[in-house]
């Protein structure tokens, strides 16, 4: 009976292994086709700020709107959202749509 489960227990470890190598490379089925990643959104916009000479900011929160991200981007050492600032990019290829800074509550 234990031999059994050891024969199980290495053919699930090698599928689990050949599958890993077979998918990694593929588009993940969740995000809808023609986005970029949020991740990917939050990078842009913090190179997008480190090219227009506003240094020393963090994306700290990313979200989307229909076809656009929002990226709000805050100082280091952070600040409270104070000098926070707001990068919109286009969700297809990311190009940048605006920047300003967050509004006054």
């Amino acid at each position: 009976m234990t031999r059994r489960y050891v024969a199980i227990y290495i053919g699930w470890i090698a599928l689990c292994a050949v599958l890993f190598l077979a998918l990694r490379g593929s588009e993940d089925p969740s995000r809808r086709h023609g986005r970029i990643l949020s991740n990917d959104a939050g990078a842009i916009a913090v190179r997008v700020l480190d090219a227009r000479g506003v240094k020393g900011y963090d994306a700290v929160h990313v979200a989307a709107d229909a076809d656009r991200w929002i990226v709000l981007c805050d100082r280091r050492p952070r600040t409270a959202l104070r000098d926070a600032i707001v990068v919109e990019l286009r969700a297809a290829d990311g190009a940048l749509l605006a920047i300003r800074k967050v509004a006054a509550r």
